[in-house]
């Protein structure tokens, strides 16, 4: 069987390509191990959420995936970063961004991973030209000049112009090419939950830093008649885990404190997950035939909202190669200037962001004072304040 793309990999990436592409009115084939997890109480839910900033917005829109989300997406409008590394975790250093000082509309808005992947599962459905097959892997990639065969777990083959690797930070077609990656271990795990409070969130995404790295709220919708935000809390890896296991009383008293009391007693509103923290990028972005996007190609700590408007750009960047050589898709020409067009801003923002969870995890007491004091000099200047707010929202990506 022949198709003009195979994206391999289901999750948010992977779907959002083969949306792209399929608007696009090419064939597309998207498979992935498993069905996608589309409740949010079932059993192996992602219980993360995504922001998407302004850029990524404006791209899930021209590809007619936007009108399916807007509906669910909770605005953020303003960030606020609080450094509470003193001798109790209390606010020292405050700095908050309102969206209105660089743009009429909200810097981002968030949405949870198990429902995206409703909703873009529910949006390929309607196209005729894309065919998703969960419960299908990849397994081989043969490749020339002309075109790819992909092996598949059902035990069939198939024959594109181009393979899409969205599928994950240990891609099988990244190690099918020999594409080698960069990876930096932290010794970090992150906890994911969702959570109801007293105190409103009012649309701010709120960073708190203390040591071992950021604990993070961002706005949902409410949940049960009360105000609801998703969590991503960062420790070192043993700490993670002594929490994932704690009774919930004991759990919602830690993570409670932890949160400086800014939103009042916090109410587990969900099971937790937890994962291993890592950066990573891929010393080249495309192969023969070959093109890795998301965390085949970069992984970053969860800070800024970065990881998958990171990988909406790698799609951004595809589409308008494929649109200028349409009859040849997946060519080595394309594939060197999409391999261009990206690395330099992925290993930027891989190595920008890096440094920040390097930051946030400082423990020893001098250090913290020194984070605090130039958190607060540097968002202290308006002229530097505004380039930040814009190198947050992409303004310099490819």
């Amino acid at each position: 069987m022949h198709y003009d793309i195979v994206v391999s990999g289901g999750g948010i990436a992977g779907l959002a390509a083969a949306a792209a592409f399929g608007n696009e009115g090419v064939s597309v084939l998207c498979v992935d191990p498993a069905p996608p997890i589309t409740e949010r109480d079932a059993e192996g839910s992602d219980l993360r959420s995504t922001a998407f900033l302004q850029p990524a917005q404006a791209f899930l829109s021209e590809i007619g995936l936007w009108p399916r989300l807007a509906a669910h997406a909770m605005p953020l409008q303003v960030m606020r970063i609080v450094d509470a590394g003193g001798e109790t975790c209390e606010p020292r250093v405050t700095k908050a961004f309102d969206a209105s000082d660089i743009s009429e509309q909200p810097f981002g808005w968030n949405l949870p991973n198990w429902l995206l992947r409703r909703e873009f599962a529910a949006h390929l459905e309607a196209l005729d030209n894309v065919t998703f097959r969960p419960g299908t892997a990849t397994t081989s990639l043969f490749t020339r000049e002309s075109e790819a065969r992909v092996g598949l777990s059902d035990g069939g083959t198939v024959r594109c112009k181009l393979v899409v690797a969205a599928d994950g930070r240990n891609s099988p077609m990244r190690e099918a090419a020999g594409i080698k990656v960069r990876t930096t271990r932290f010794g970090q795990k992150a906890l994911a939950f969702a959570v109801t409070h007293t105190v409103p969130h009012e649309n701010v995404s709120t960073e708190i830093h203390r040591t071992g790295g950021p604990f993070t709220f961002v706005p949902l919708p409410d949940y049960e008649g009360k105000p609801s935000s998703a969590i991503v809390w960062m420790e070192e890896g043993p700490k993670a885990e002594a929490l994932a296991a704690m009774p919930k009383g004991a759990f919602e008293a830690a993570m409670t404190e932890r949160s400086c009391g800014l939103f009042g007693p916090l109410s587990l509103a969900s099971r937790r997950t937890i994962w291993p923290i890592i950066s990573q990028h891929a010393e080249r972005l495309s192969g023969q035939r070959l093109a890795l996007v998301a965390e085949a190609a970069h992984v970053v700590p969860p800070i800024g909202a970065q990881g998958l408007n990171m990988s909406l750009m790698d799609l951004r960047v595809l589409l308008e190669l494929a649109h200028k050589t349409p009859e040849d898709i997946g060519s080595r020409a394309m594939l060197d200037a999409y391999h261009r067009r990206r690395i330099a801003d992925v290993r930027a923002r891989v190595a920008g962001i890096t440094l920040l969870n390097r930051t946030s995890m400082l423990s020893a007491r001098p250090l913290r004072d020194l984070r605090a004091r130039g958190l607060d000099a540097l968002y202290t200047l308006p002229p530097v304040r505004k380039t930040l707010m814009q190198l947050g929202l992409g303004a310099r990506g490819a």
